[in-house]
């Protein structure tokens, strides 16, 4: 088949390396300079760094170097995706600095921009394509004033605000990592946090790197799954003291290792309920610069308005506060849209509520050559996406068993409702699978037949998962489906 991959992130690259190999014709268009999705040059924002440690967070036939730090930045991982792709020679196929405006279906297959024709579209655009910009009252006015307002994937340079006053809007990982490099430079940087959320040393107690606490399948099975088996049922039933138990003493050292409740930044209920929010890791330096006076958090506030005041750029708190504003940096989320899909096929995509409705976080039942990639965002996105790209090429080779449309459909409405139940919402549409990464995986793999040996499984149980060790999968699936390339 001729297939168009739009998306030059971690998801369409590894789509038209597992595809091509497959034997089809693959293009994969993206609108940015260079590869790498949310990591490219054009998006990245100042200190930003993977989630998942190096080991974890790669592929599984192409690890990244040894000599990268824990935690990489953001342009270590663009250069480890560049990489990837001269490795395996996928140059040819990409059109960077190329936006897809339109894509039209048909009985055969999709018309992009009007003239390029596809018997298959992938859409790897990402689960953070655009960022969620809250629109202020007396914004205009703030700008007159000279103050500036805009995303955080949209501020680039720390340096830009030397001097100034600056409000950080969200209480996530990248609103703390902008402000933590904003407050080496600024004026004064103020955190505007709707909620506290917990977060997840890097080190826990400063020792015990987290990947042995979240990355494990023990990790997973501290948080009930929507099918409880074996030492999950234990966990949830007679065991249950034992994972609290487990559970509480990380959020001890926590509040210990922070000083939270010190500093005021003690978050409502337990670390348990941390699936129900956004999941990130603590900013090195973040709460030393709070209790140094560099930073300074407003919990439970949000911004009612901006405004001028005495010619220069303000904003107004919920709670009546007026602080000067010369840059205000809105880390605040982001939208999944796909607005070069016609509104008729969106329509048979997404619900009433704007969940995405994928069988597999893949397969779009009533949208025929269709499919997602990456819509599986996990702790393990690089490896998530990897096999996501094998159950499509599998299902392109008319491979996979799938059960009835009717079953499907029935299994999509069953698993977001699950997912509402277990993380109150926050799934981003029905397109993150934390903290159940592992499951998903198993279940991909388990349509396509394929899966790592039971010691591989029983070692994930008490180490983090290593990408490396589905290195055979791939290679077994090349030899299954793969052309004589």
């Amino acid at each position: 088949m001729r297939i168009a991959v739009v998306g030059a992130g971690v998801a369409g690259l590894v789509s038209a390396k597992v595809l091509s190999r497959a034997g089809h014709e693959v293009v994969v268009f993206d609108r940015t300079p260079d590869v790498g999705g949310v990591w490219s040059e054009t998006r990245r924002y100042p200190g930003v760094t993977t989630q998942s440690p190096r080991d974890t967070y790669a592929l599984s036939d192409f690890p990244m170097p040894k000599d990268l730090p824990e935690w990489p930045t953001g342009e270590q991982v663009q250069e480890y995706l560049a990489a990837y792709v001269r490795h395996f020679e996928l140059g040819p196929l990409l059109r960077l600095n190329t936006s897809v405006a339109s894509a039209e279906p048909d009985d055969a297959g999709w018309t992009l921009n009007g003239s390029d024709r596809f018997d298959h579209l992938i859409v790897a655009n990402g689960v953070f394509s655009s960022p969620s910009l809250p629109s202020y009252e007396g914004a205009a006015d703030f700008v007159a004033a000279g103050g500036r307002l805009c995303s955080a994937s949209d501020f680039h340079d720390a340096s830009s605000v030397e001097g100034q006053h600056v409000l950080v809007v969200g209480y996530g990982k990248s609103s703390c990592d902008v402000a933590m490099e904003i407050s080496r430079t600024a004026a004064s940087t103020d955190v505007i946090a709707r909620q506290m959320l917990w977060k997840v040393p890097r080190k826990i107690g400063g020792v015990v790197n987290f990947k042995y606490l979240l990355l494990t399948r023990l990790g997973e099975a501290l948080f009930a799954w929507q099918h409880l088996e074996g030492a999950e049922k234990f966990l949830h039933g007679r065991g249950a003291p034992i994972r609290r138990r487990m559970l509480g003493s990380v959020q001890n050292v926590t509040v210990k290792q922070y000083r939270l409740r010190e500093l005021g930044l003690l978050p409502a209920g337990g670390i348990e309920n941390i699936v129900r929010g956004a999941i990130g890791l603590v900013t090195d330096g973040f709460y030393e610069q709070v209790e140094a006076g560099r930073i300074t958090v407003r919990r439970d506030r949000v911004i009612k308005r901006l405004l001028e005041k005495d010619g220069a750029p303000h904003a107004e708190l919920s709670d009546g506060t007026v602080l000067r504003a010369d840059t205000v940096v809105c880390a605040t989320g982001y939208r999944q849209e796909i607005p070069f899909l016609p509104e008729s096929v969106r329509a048979r995509l997404v619900d009433s509520r704007g969940n995405y409705r994928l069988y597999r976080q893949i397969h779009p039942v009533d949208v025929p050559r269709l499919s997602f990639s990456g819509y599986n965002s996990s702790f393990f996105s690089p490896l998530s996406a990897e096999v996501g790209a094998l159950w499509t090429a599998a299902l392109l080779a008319g491979a996979l068993d799938l059960p009835s449309d009717e079953s499907m459909r029935a299994q999509v409405d069953a698993r977001i409702g699950f997912m509402d139940s277990a993380t109150s919402g926050h799934h981003c549409h029905g397109t993150k699978v934390i903290p159940f990464s592992m499951h998903n995986i198993d279940e991909i793999l388990g349509d396509v037949g394929l899966d790592v040996p039971r010691r591989v499984r029983f070692q994930q149980w008490l180490g983090p998962v290593d990408p490396r060790s589905y290195r055979r999968v791939t290679r077994r699936f090349e030899e299954r489906f793969g052309s004589s390339r």
